[in-house]
């Protein structure tokens, strides 16, 4: 007997299915080890703190880097996630010949209430994994910041970051690879009543 498995997609196929209109507009889906997951749909909480967020980091960072909003990120061999906020390095073509891939990452930002578990278990580690050197994870369950460094993957193939830290909303905290540009975790947010 014929045990069934889960059809895994390449880059490749996934981008195929989009050309071939698989998707419909609006469809807020993302390639996750070769599986095509629907993104959780965004609260109030989650679209003001992307609104602060990219307010804050563009006046910030004015032409430094790249941002990109829900963009997807190019990690080979089967995901293509599209985080809620990446910083990448800038590049002339404005990435037309390809979506960035790892070595172009600076900062990778999940806003997460309901994907808190999702993005500390399941995406954490794809990061990691593709040797991402922050991440990030804006957590409104506690109002704090997660800030994950130094990724590592041991010999049993688990992977994650070397460095925790929490940052709290009364906070602030410099921008990997911008020392000198301070985010005051006030300004992001949303102040309780």
């Amino acid at each position: 007997m014929m045990i069934p498995t889960a059809k895994r997609f390449t880059i490749q196929e996934y981008h195929r299915l989009t050309e071939l209109g698989f998707f419909q507009e609006g469809d807020r889906v993302e390639l996750i080890q070769g599986e095509m997951i629907q993104m959780a749909a965004k609260g109030t909480a989650h679209t003001t703190v992307t609104k602060r967020l990219l307010r804050a980091l563009g006046q910030r960072l004015g032409d430094r880097a790249t941002m990109q909003i829900q963009d997807p990120l190019f990690l080979p061999p089967n995901s293509e996630p599209e985080p809620d906020i990446a910083l990448v390095k800038n590049r002339a073509d404005d990435y037309l010949s390809g979506h960035p891939t790892p070595e172009d990452v600076i900062l990778v930002i999940e806003i997460a209430d309901s994907s808190l578990r999702y993005d500390r278990e399941v995406k954490l580690p794809l990061y990691a994994k593709a040797g991402i050197t922050d991440y990030w994870i804006f957590n409104l369950v506690n109002n704090t910041l997660e800030c994950y460094s130094e990724p590592y993957q041991d010999n049993r193939e688990t992977c994650g970051y070397r460095q925790r830290r929490i940052v709290l909303p009364d906070e602030r905290v410099s921008l990997p690879g911008f020392s000198d540009l301070l985010l005051d975790l006030a300004e992001i947010f949303p102040h309780q009543s």
